[in-house]
């Protein structure tokens, strides 16, 4: 049996903050870069060990980027996901809220970055809520698709 999807007027906003989460990870990846160079952290090793990042604020930061960029990943295909989803039915708050996670993310690795864990509270309370927003939207969205 064949779908047929249209896509809303308004999925554009959908798609660009999508393609947000393209520049948030090139964020990532250039924050990440210019910490382990100047930490002096080489490859292939993926964090400064615990010795020696307790003892360099540099090595420290960049164990933070690291374990944020990480976490940024580990998000990624979730939020992208709900988005995409979410966005059939309500693509504006789709859009919005996408658009908010992306910015969260990028400002939660600042924050982990220049204040350790703790900087990273505020801007992940921020990504997290959004991104649980819209998992239950993309969840209702799949609900209402496959029982109409």
């Amino acid at each position: 049996m064949a779908i047929t999807v249209t896509l809303p007027d308004e999925y554009g906003y959908v798609l660009l903050a999508t393609v947000s989460t393209f520049f948030a990870n090139s964020f990532h990846s250039i924050n990440t870069g210019k910490l382990r160079k100047a930490s002096g952290v080489k490859y292939p090793a993926a964090y400064a060990s615990q010795e020696v990042a307790e003892k360099d604020p540099k090595a420290f930061a960049f164990n933070c980027a690291q374990r944020a960029h990480a976490n940024f990943t580990e998000n990624l295909t979730p939020a992208i996901g709900a988005m995409l989803i979410a966005g059939l039915k309500y693509p504006v708050l789709a859009g919005a809220l996408g658009g908010l996670w992306s910015l969260s993310r990028v400002l939660y690795t600042i924050g982990y970055t220049k204040g350790g864990p703790q900087g990273r509270v505020k801007f992940g309370i921020l990504s997290s809520l959004s991104l649980l927003a819209l998992k239950l939207m993309a969840t209702y969205t799949a609900v209402q698709i496959a029982f109409h």
